[in-house]
């Protein structure tokens, strides 16, 4: 046989072989399948070696291809990936519609309805449809060592960054973050907002930090145990502030555990953690207003200070801050505690204003699914329906249970120069504060997971205020009546990807 007939022959042998197997087994096979046909003197050795060479080529060149391909799934998002898996990508978003529909009760001591020394909310409290939130995020990994993500908050009149950072993980336990993220403090904050127990976070959430710009360096050193330290502007949504500031900067830092992860128990947490800031405030409000947690009316103004620049030595602006968390199948506890104190001088008096706001509630998955799985790195992620709901038949879905107490506390604000009509004047102290130092919240929640990206929730939220400030002409007015307490039936329709 000559040589283009053997060459012939061989090609169709190992054509006809070769289609018998299967991608992978062809190429696993490909040696062995050349090797036989040498041995059975289809081929000679010389030939064999052109077949082989070739199909190292082949197999190169395909390697590369598969390198450079993207592929997309959809998981939790539509997700990109490099065909090495050394790129991922993901665009995500969310859509929070409510309904708010209010009630309010006159105060036992209304005796005039003019607006005094009280906080008007006559323009700001009514029944409402509302998209509460709205955004469109872009988030990628690559090289196994770097993170950036990028969302734009639409719910807003004007469109703005919700968060936009850099994550660089050269060493895991030691990553660093650059940009707009959240700050390591609050156990509710760090939660995301598609996943909070309740449709809004609690009074301890409004003495928190949110979203500011700075560095921070974190990581988890050691099983069941996370840490946090950052420097921002402290400023909320990333601001830059360009006012009177001593050092212009904050400092935050947060220490977690789960004693449960430490002892191997992956059915149960048992989360404990601590955090605090330090840093000063430019001239301006001084503390926390408060809000309901029903997204109602503002029943605490705080105060303002105008300082003169040539006497003006700061506010200095401290925080501290505990958290807990015990979670057993499908049942889970959690408290928080949170101080903020500010601290400053003015011509006439100093002082040191403290606001303490806490809250406990419990939880309950009636369908059964466990907490602990949808904890990971000191905060709670998703719960997940352990069945999607089928139209059809009315079955699966997550139904869950929770009751939320909580309170806040700025009574020190009702003291002399801050509080209106109470003791003497502060020039320095333009704006009083005003309205109730107090107030406490009951918040009963139900919720219904049809999937996991998507929530049917229902809050009744009752809260009454406490320690009005400026008297009889104090407080707070509703629809030109004072008011000592709010009841809110919320809804949402909440939809992520």
């Amino acid at each position: 046989m000559n040589y283009k007939l053997r060459s012939l022959v061989a090609a169709a042998v190992a054509g006809s072989l070769m289609l018998g197997f299967g991608a992978k087994a062809f190429a696993d096979s490909t040696d062995d399948i050349v090797n036989a046909l040498i041995a059975k003197g289809v081929l000679t050795e010389e030939e064999g070696a052109l077949l082989q060479k070739g199909r190292a080529g082949e197999k190169e060149a395909a390697e590369k291809k598969k390198a450079s391909s993207v592929s997309a799934k959809y998981k939790d998002g539509l997700v990109f990936e490099s065909g090495d898996g050394s790129f991922k990508a993901q665009i995500n978003g969310r859509v929070h519609a409510d309904y708010r529909f209010f009630d309010y009760n006159d105060n036992k001591t209304n005796a005039a309805l003019t607006t005094g020394n009280a906080i008007s909310n006559s323009n700001s409290v009514s029944d409402t449809f509302d998209i509460r939130r709205a955004r469109l995020g872009f988030k990628a990994a690559w090289k196994d060592y770097y993170e950036a993500e990028v969302v734009a908050d639409l719910s807003s009149g004007a469109s703005k960054l919700d968060v936009g950072y850099l994550n660089v993980a050269w060493w895991k336990p030691v990553q660093f973050r650059f940009g707009k993220f959240k700050m390591p403090m609050n156990l509710e904050e760090l939660t995301s907002s598609n996943n909070i127990d309740f449709m809004e976070r609690s009074f301890v959430n409004q003495l928190a930090p949110a979203k500011e710009t700075g560095i921070m360096v974190h990581g988890a050193p050691f099983t069941g145990i996370t840490y946090a330290l950052a420097a921002s502007n402290g400023v909320k949504d990333g601001g830059v502030e360009s006012d009177i500031r001593e050092d212009g900067k904050d400092i935050y830092g947060r220490l977690t555990a789960n004693f449960a992860e430490i002892m191997g128990n992956k059915d149960m947490v048992l989360h404990a953690g601590a955090s605090f800031s330090e840093g000063d405030s430019p001239e301006g409000t001084v503390g926390v207003s408060g809000a309901t947690e029903g997204k109602g009316a503002t029943f605490f103004r705080a105060p303002t200070l105008a300082n003169a620049a040539a006497q003006y030595n700061g506010i200095d602006r401290s925080r501290v801050g505990l958290e807990g968390a015990v979670a057993y199948g499908p049942f889970k506890v959690q408290a928080e505690w949170m101080q903020m104190n500010n601290e400053f001088k003015t011509p006439t008096r100093s002082y040191d204003l403290n606001t303490e706001n806490w809250y406990a509630e419990a939880m309950w998955t009636i369908t059964g699914e466990k907490y602990a799985d949808s904890y990971k790195g000191g905060v709670f992620g998703g719960l997940k329906p352990a069945k999607d709901f089928d139209p059809t038949t009315f079955t699966g879905g997550l139904w869950e249970l929770g009751l939320r107490y909580s309170e806040f506390d700025a009574s020190d604000y009702n003291a002399v120069g801050v509080g209106q009509g109470v003791g003497a004047a502060d020039a320095q102290i333009t704006t009083k504060a005003a309205g109730f130092a107090k107030a406490d919240a009951w918040t009963l929640g139900l919720k219904f997971l049809p999937t996991a990206n998507t929530r049917l929730m229902m809050n009744y939220v009752a809260t009454d205020y406490n320690d009005i400030i400026g008297g009889a002409t104090g407080g707070v007015i509703i629809n030109n009546k004072r008011v000592d307490d709010e009841k809110a039936l919320i809804f949402r329709a909440q939809w992520m990807f």
